[in-house]
């Protein structure tokens, strides 16, 4: 008895469009253990956005994360930021989207984004460090997480 299958329903890409796809996709979308990885290193090329109210910031956040609600985000607001680094948005996680409408209030006024995959949700799902309170702080450089497989 023949099966029909429901992954193979829709022909997939070629290589090259796939490679594409997800070439752009990358580009786009980066994760906790990559944005943890550069926060740990001290890369200076990326300045992490926590979207959220002030009052969810203080209750906790990514290290180092500055608190820019989104709904703050204008022409006026973002006049003293810099277009010669990527901001990194992010949200409470996949039920939000904050993180979309930060990144796209940036980006419309010629800053460059990307957003930060699952939120905070992800970054403590992944044991990451969070920090409470107004201050920013600094992720650890002896932190060790824990493998998220993805290596």
């Amino acid at each position: 008895m023949s099966q029909t299958s429901y992954v193979l329903a829709y022909e997939p890409p070629s290589p090259e469009v796939s490679a594409a796809y997800l070439l752009s996709k990358l580009s786009f979308y980066t994760d906790a253990a990559d944005v943890a990885a550069d926060l740990q290193n001290g890369v200076a090329g990326i300045v992490v956005i926590d979207t959220r109210s002030a009052e969810h910031y203080a209750r906790g956040h990514v290290p180092g994360a500055v608190s820019f609600p989104h709904k703050n985000m204008t022409a006026e607001s973002t006049c003293g930021l810099s277009k010669d680094v990527v901001y990194v948005t992010y949200c409470d996680g996949i039920g939000c989207n904050g993180s979309t409408q930060g990144a796209y209030k940036l980006a419309k006024l010629g800053f460059r984004v990307k957003e930060m995959i699952g939120g905070l949700d992800f970054w403590i799902r992944d044991r990451h460090p969070v920090v409470e309170g107004e201050a920013r702080g600094v992720y650890p450089a002896d932190f060790a997480p824990d493998d998220c497989g993805c290596a």
